[in-house]
């Protein structure tokens, strides 16, 4: 019972999120780094009043164990978060993002050494083969002129979009190293969820400033985004820019999804995080395709029942 109201918030800040994702992406497909680097700070200005209580609290794990996680973690969320400005849809990235348990399983056998039964292989098998599907079926809706080579930059839409798949293989693989390393960390400490959350985000600050022009461009992008119409009775929101709104949302969301699935972890099995996860990623696709009309064909179809199918066959070894 205690697990009931943090999976109440996964599904509702998670599919939420998506939402004010999409809303960004479709008006500013290259603004991840804004998007990311305000999703960090919000998160670590709320760990540092509630949970280090204003400094005033110890940390328990190291803070140089940290740094080894904060820089995985940093390069995972500015990957997949700028695959979006390489032709990468919200379906296929959400997809793409549900085969992690293959990358999970293929850094455990190689980092840790394990053996998994049979119906572990099976389930990763189907998580490939659906990913495989969704990847052409997204490929083959780029419209022929897409495919032809630009002459102003010099490559065409369809190799910009292999290079978001690409980052999207390499977030991957990424997240599942980070995600042993987590595992270990925790075996070694503790689980202290609450401190992992603020270090994690806090310490990655620094390095916005690597994209820090990107960043400042979008700020002025922002700026100049028009306000919603919607709003316009509004007294205090009607000349807000539109994208400024979008992104306050896309911001408490997040923050509402990744503490609940911080939370999620330590009061429930691996097992019901495991099922809780890919179904509400399954809602957050249906409704982006719905709402958003994303282009979603009998393929899509076959791979989406590929990928959860072979998530939900999956048991974690605990």
């Amino acid at each position: 019972m205690e697990a009931v109201l943090p999976i109440f918030f996964v599904f509702i800040g998670c599919c939420s999120n998506v939402i004010f994702l999409e809303l960004l992406i479709k008006d500013e497909p290259s603004s991840g780094n804004i998007i990311t680097c305000c999703q960090f700070l919000f998160i670590a200005i709320e760990g540092y009043i509630f949970t280090t209580r204003c400094g005033r609290k110890k940390n328990v794990v190291p803070i140089t164990e940290y740094l080894v996680l904060v820089v995985m973690f940093f390069i995972v969320n500015v990957s997949n978060n700028q695959a979006f400005g390489f032709r990468i849809s919200m379906p296929l990235h959400m997809i793409f993002r549900s085969g992690g348990l293959i990358a999970n399983m293929i850094m455990a056998v190689l980092v840790l050494g394990r053996n998994y039964s049979p119906t572990k292989y099976v389930s990763v098998a189907m998580i490939t083969l659906g990913t495989i599907v969704c990847t052409f079926a997204s490929a083959e809706t780029l419209d022929s002129e897409d495919l032809e080579w630009e002459v102003a930059g010099g490559v065409s839409q369809f190799v910009t979009w292999l290079m978001g798949i690409g980052l999207l293989t390499f977030a991957l693989f990424m997240s599942a190293r980070m995600g042993i390393f987590q595992e270990c960390l925790y075996s070694k400490h503790g689980r202290h969820h609450r401190e992992a959350l603020f270090y994690i985000h806090a310490l990655s600050l620094p390095g916005f400033l690597l994209t820090s022009r990107s960043i400042f461009e979008h700020v002025v992008k922002f700026n100049n985004s028009l306000p919603l119409p919607a709003l316009d009775t509004v007294p205090v929101l009607a000349s807000v820019p539109r994208l400024w709104l979008y992104l306050l949302g896309n911001t408490l969301t997040q923050y509402v999804c990744i503490s609940s699935v911080f939370t999620l972890t330590s009061q429930c099995t691996s097992l019901t995080v495991t099922l809780v996860l890919p179904s509400r990623k399954f809602l957050s696709l249906i409704f982006s395709i719905v709402y958003f009309q994303n282009p979603f064909t009998i393929h899509h179809w076959m791979g989406t029942t590929f990928v959860f199918g072979g998530t939900l066959l999956f048991r974690p070894m605990r």
